[in-house]
């Protein structure tokens, strides 16, 4: 239950995030974009942030390379007059969906033995029992044993 609102608590605050607007970086990164579009030098840049200018042009490859650290990202961000947002946020879904999708492909694993049992017994169930089951089953992973969703990869 604690993660299940956890989920719906960042679900919802990450929905607003996406909500404003596309979020990729830009293709010459967001400190250079953003220094641009004020007008400002690398130079001045520099000053502001306290280094050297050839560290600046060093920093706006090293985000465009993925080898920037959060804290100098931050500081130049504060040079910018501007806040760094950071985020993890899940592709096309919620995090919600990506736990109800886990919890049903697993329910769908654990419930094909069962069903290929019951077929042996001519017992098997239609495609419709079969999907409220695993429905219920996943809902019921859900609840009581979360974390046996992650057992596989992907």
């Amino acid at each position: 239950m604690k993660q299940t609102n956890a989920r719906k608590s960042l679900d919802h605050k990450l929905n607003h995030l996406i909500k404003g607007g596309e979020f990729a970086r830009p293709h010459r990164g967001w400190i250079k974009a953003v220094r641009e579009a004020l007008g400002m030098t690398t130079a001045q840049l520099a000053r502001r942030i306290g280094v050297s200018q050839p560290r600046i042009t060093e920093l706006e490859h090293a985000e465009i390379d993925d080898k920037i650290t959060l804290g100098s990202l931050r500081r130049a961000a504060e040079a910018l007059n501007c806040t760094l947002v950071y985020a993890i946020v899940p592709n096309n879904s919620t995090l919600e969906n990506i736990v109800l999708d886990r919890a049903r492909k697993k329910a769908t694993k654990i419930l094909a033995g069962v069903n290929h049992t019951m077929a042996l017994e001519d017992q098997n169930l239609s495609d419709e029992d079969i999907r409220s089951e695993i429905e219920n089953l996943a809902h019921e992973i859900i609840v009581k044993k979360p974390r046996i969703i992650w057992d596989e990869k992907p």
